[in-house]
């Protein structure tokens, strides 16, 4: 069970270009615990076939801010519609958080584009 103290971060990856979840894609989350402090590497898992990370660890009481890196290079390789490299090998998603809220993160991706929102 999550303390009323600490937050908690989700998130899924839809691509956009076929309209199916992103599986396989390597998430890492990071925290800091003010606008100037120092990233700490949290933990990583990566998306499962329905495009979703439900495994990432709950948040220190002191974090105010989380970044969620995703290594889409691999995918979007294997999804490219030109045959070149990816245009975007890493997307990095910064937030800030509140203590015992949860955040859900999407990301729609496709070879040239993605966006992110904050859903629930």
């Amino acid at each position: 069970m999550r303390s009323l103290r600490t937050a908690s971060v989700s998130t899924h990856i839809l691509d956009t270009s076929t309209g199916r979840p992103a599986g396989g894609v390597p998430v890492a989350l990071a925290v800091r615990a003010g606008p100037d402090a120092a990233w700490v590497a949290l933990g990583d898992s990566a998306t499962d076939a329905d495009g979703r990370c439900k495994d990432l660890p709950a948040l220190p009481e002191s974090t105010t801010h989380a970044r969620l890196d995703f290594e889409t290079g691999t995918y979007l390789s294997k999804v490219s519609h030109d045959g070149g490299p990816p245009f975007f090998p890493e997307v990095a998603v910064t937030f800030t958080v509140s203590p015992g809220e949860h955040f859900h993160v999407p990301l729609l991706l496709s070879p040239f584009g993605y966006s992110v929102y904050r859903g629930s």
